[in-house]
């Protein structure tokens, strides 16, 4: 079943649940390398047999909160994709025609990760699954969609 974004001339696919879920994840991965980097510059990392443990200070945590903030709204508003978005074939659009979100939109989506990445993702996963449109508080502030891609010549 498909879901017909307001405005748009094809049927967007948005039940990419499954996709979502692996494109966080490697999101996360990626943002976790980062943290990694940033705290070899900015505070304390470590790697033994048994694992890896990395600190930062006010400092490298502010950092990173801003690096990654940014690595969203840029990606989405921008490309409409983050590298996980892109590995798993999906991608923000807005609601209204398809197109790239922007900037207000993406920062919006990017806010809302504070309320929608509580327990880890946990209040997202409950509004996709009971959203019409499988729509995170975050989409439905800003007025995006997630949808998969598909390799049309449009």
């Amino acid at each position: 079943m498909t879901t017909q974004a307001t405005g748009s001339a094809a049927a967007p696919e948005v039940h990419v649940t499954g996709r979502r879920v692996l494109a966080t994840i490697a999101d996360a991965l990626l943002l976790t390398a980062l943290f990694f980097a940033v705290a070899l510059l900015l505070g304390d990392a470590s790697a033994t047999g048994s694992g890896a443990s990395a600190s930062t200070g006010t400092a490298g945590t502010l950092t990173m909160l801003a690096l990654a903030s940014l690595y969203y709204v840029l990606m989405e508003g921008y490309l409409g994709q983050t590298v996980g978005k892109m590995l798993f074939g999906i991608r923000v659009v807005r609601e209204s025609d398809g197109g790239r979100p922007g900037l207000r939109s993406a920062l919006i989506r990017t806010a809302l990760r504070l309320v929608d990445g509580f327990l880890w993702y946990l209040v997202a996963f409950v509004a996709v699954l009971i959203s019409d449109k499988n729509q995170r508080l975050g989409d439905m502030a800003a007025n995006t969609l997630v949808v998969r891609n598909h390799s049309s010549s449009s």
